[in-house]
């Protein structure tokens, strides 16, 4: 990455922390008056807000294609844009603003446990009258649909459904004579080669914690298996168990392997990850978002690199997976073009011109010619399941602790066995409230 490149994302990610931490109220057009126009939030005003976490690569098409919508229907939208620091900030950053009375018309989050807190603080707005108004839930995929239902209320309108694995270069396998691993054994096996012929295995940062979370959690559906992954999450299991221990030592053996780059933990993420297509490492951990975004905007061929799923040697074979969508602010002046909004975002050929790589809307599913290594995590998903992603599955505060103590376990102030006792702490402590 160039040095120009990188002063780039440093500043548009600076730029976007301080104006999002600033409130950004003076081009909102959220109303406080949630009484105004009818009662589904129609007339107010026409100015709208939407806060997002677009990458730096694809966030000017995006802003075209809401300025397309503006066109179309009189409005004017203002997008702000917080990327790069994943779930570990932009929540923080909407979650202010929300609770100071003001906050974004429309804004993306997450689903599971991230997106929870909106609507059960009433803050995201029953989106059910516009499910049947712009017929949702014939367009969408009904499992996403799911992630974003909490207690029976359609509180979002999904637009994306992530698979995520192994994405690695075709040409530095070679190199190291592997193959594209089978079995966990196998993988450890393909580590060593690689490292053996110069080469770092697995490009992955810690800072923000929820990039080199990826790791940690296949190694815990490894270790622990499906039924039991899924109880830990929920709480219904104990932390404090062999399977839990054996991940936690395992994830501490990929740092002290060198199996991921020295000093992950202070690597940024959007620095690192698209590493696999630089050169720089075999491989990473990640979504079908990558194909666009790391490889195809470095005009590299999608054929030269390969994709595939961790292998846990456990049936059903599992891969972490998340849901991504758009909620609508319960105090908007204007739902009705707010939900509008929505509607043309997850429209197929909107979807199309945005490059979802993993849509949730009929029609707009990747171009296999295009795509093709996308295509290939679409089929994945129509018979693999997938476990929840572990920064939706926790609610924040419960993540950020994981976070701190995954960057204790790799900087060995607590080992592996303290640390399945403090993740039943952290659990529990949530559990008990649910």
């Amino acid at each position: 990455m160039s040095a120009s490149h990188y002063s780039r994302r440093r500043f548009l990610g600076l730029a976007a922390t301080a104006a999002a931490g600033a409130g950004l109220t003076a081009c909102t057009g959220v109303s406080n008056d949630s009484s105004s126009g009818d009662s589904t939030g129609g007339g107010g005003s026409n100015t709208l807000r939407l806060f997002t976490y677009e990458d730096t690569a694809t966030v000017d098409t995006f802003k075209a294609q809401v300025a397309k919508f503006d066109q179309q229907n009189g409005t004017k939208t203002t997008v702000d844009n917080l990327p790069g620091s994943g779930a570990a900030v932009y929540p923080d950053k909407l979650r202010t603003e929300l609770l100071g009375g003001s906050g974004p018309d429309v804004w993306r989050i997450w689903g599971g446990q991230i997106g929870a807190p909106y609507a059960k603080a009433k803050q995201a707005a029953d989106l059910t009258p516009y499910y049947a108004k712009h017929g949702w839930d014939s367009k969408i995929n009904q499992n996403a649909i799911a992630g974003m239902t909490f207690d029976g209320v359609k509180s979002g309108v999904p637009f994306f459904l992530a698979g995520v694995g192994g994405w690695y270069s075709k040409a530095l396998f070679a190199q190291a004579k592997v193959e594209v691993p089978k079995s966990y054994a196998e993988l450890e096996a393909a580590n060593d080669k690689l490292v053996a012929a110069g080469i770092t295995p697995l490009g992955t940062g810690g800072k923000y914690g929820w990039h080199i979370m990826r790791l940690f959690e296949y190694l815990l559906e490894q270790s622990a298996g499906p039924e039991l992954h899924d109880k830990l999450l929920t709480g219904d299991e104990s932390w404090d168990r062999p399977e839990v221990v054996t991940a936690f030592t395992n994830f501490k053996k990929w740092q002290d392997r060198k199996w991921m780059p020295q000093g992950a933990l202070g690597l940024d993420p959007a620095d690192i990850e698209p590493g696999y297509v630089q050169g720089k490492n075999a491989y990473t951990i990640t979504g079908q978002w990558t194909e666009n975004n790391a490889i195809l905007s470095a005009k590299k061929k999608s054929a030269d690199f390969g994709t595939f799923e961790l292998p846990t040697d456990h049936q059903p074979s599992r891969h972490s997976g998340f849901v991504e969508g758009y909620m609508v602010n319960a105090k908007s002046g204007n739902k009705d073009k707010a939900a509008a909004l929505i509607d043309f975002l997850v429209t197929p050929d909107t979807q199309k011109a945005l490059g979802i790589t993993g849509s949730t809307v009929t029609g707009a599913e990747p171009d296999k010619s295009k795509l093709p290594l996308s295509y290939e995590w679409a089929e994945i998903n129509k018979t693999s399941q997938f476990y929840t992603i572990q920064d939706q599955a926790f609610p924040k505060q419960q993540a950020d602790q994981y976070f701190s103590l995954q960057s204790e376990i790799l900087q060995g102030k607590v080992d592996p066995a303290a640390a399945a006792k403090r993740m039943q702490e952290i659990v529990s402590a949530w559990a008990k409230k649910k």
